[in-house]
């Protein structure tokens, strides 16, 4: 720090306040215990706009509750659910393990596996690899889980970044919950590809599926765009800073071509659908633990990216319990991310 030095963030002062009535009307309508969105560049990692729900006024951040003044898009850790069969499919497309053609028996809605039923929100029989992402089959993911194999699914977890911190510039980020291979269960290999027994912050999830849209970058989260003196001259330029190749560019490609359908008619997310451009994302719906057991509450949340085949922008919007007008990621996350572009207002940016 020096008297008259200024930070530069990359934040977007219009895109923020978009997002923060989105997420205002969000709460509004479905009155969850807490809600976040995170609007980001995929190619740069520039984060563009960040708020969450509950929140305070920073004039009085003294008068506020520790809860309301945490950033829970990077403190918060949750199961993810079906965000993160884009993370594990997206390994075995690029391992050459599965193609999208190959098909799987889905077992009309309930697998036996390790002595426990695994089942699906709808009963599939032999979907495709395609299918199995756009219909967010939970059999599916298992499969081509117990396909790849433990240590393929582990090193891809890690290698997108989870269980790790992605070092964004802000104060109070966790790193998440990855248990390592020795302590995986006989149930692991087909839960976790369906998002279970893993938990992540909504930035690490954003930046895994920004990893898809731009080609396979795994790039870490730039909040701070410069520094500059009492003159406005630059003192630091900070950059875009890739992480790590986690998937090839045509995985990228391959993957982002199925997951374009997450928005269309068939999907799980057409509401999330916006018009006039190509969008592509995924949706998820986790179930919540307390004390060790699953309970009816359940996190949703939409994360997509658009134009899909040269993505410009990424939004995550995640809304924790909603109790009013349903709880799937698709009906009541989705709706979320299109709204902006629907009244022209992201448009105008």
């Amino acid at each position: 720090p020096k008297a008259g030095y200024n930070v530069v963030l990359t934040i977007d002062q219009v895109i923020q306040s978009i997002a923060e009535t989105e997420l205002d009307k969000a709460v509004e309508k479905h009155h969850p215990q807490a809600a976040m969105i995170i609007v980001c560049r995929p190619k740069t990692g520039e984060i563009l706009a960040m708020s969450c729900r509950p929140t305070f006024d920073p004039n009085h951040a003294g008068d506020a509750t520790p809860d309301a003044r945490r950033n829970r898009c990077i403190a918060d850790v949750a199961e993810p659910g079906s965000t993160f069969k884009s993370v594990v499919i997206g390994g075995a497309l690029n391992d050459g393990v599965v193609s999208l053609p190959d098909r799987f028996d889905c077992e009309n809605g309930a697998f036996i596996y390790a002595g426990r039923a695994l089942h699906d929100a709808h009963p599939y029989g032999v979907l495709s690899v395609e299918e199995i992402l756009f219909h967010s089959s939970n059999i599916g993911a298992a499969k081509i889980g117990l396909k790849m194999g433990p240590a393929r699914v582990y090193q891809y977890i890690r290698r997108f970044g989870f269980g790790q911190k992605t070092d964004i510039a802000l104060p109070g980020e966790v790193a998440g919950i990855t248990h390592p291979l020795q302590r995986w269960n006989a149930l692991s290999i087909t839960r976790i590809p369906m998002g279970h027994e893993v938990a992540v912050t909504p930035i690490q999830m954003m930046m895994a599926v920004n990893a898809i849209a731009n080609g396979g970058r795994l790039m870490r989260p730039l909040i701070i765009d410069r520094v500059v003196d009492v003159d406005g001259n630059p003192v630091i330029q900070y950059h875009p800073q890739q992480v790590a190749q986690v998937i090839t560019p045509r995985a990228s490609i391959i993957e982002t071509s199925a997951l374009r359908k997450v928005t269309g008619p068939d999907g799980t997310a057409p509401h999330a659908a916006v018009k006039g451009y190509e969008t592509a994302g995924k949706t998820g719906t986790a179930q919540k633990l307390e004390n060790g057991h699953y309970v009816n509450k359940y996190y949703a949340s939409f994360i997509g990216y658009l134009p899909a085949g040269d993505p410009e922008i990424s939004i995550l919007v995640s809304l924790d319990d909603p109790s009013i007008g349903g709880y799937y990621g698709g009906t009541v996350a989705g709706p979320v991310f299109r709204e902006p572009w629907e009244a022209q207002s992201f448009a105008m940016v």
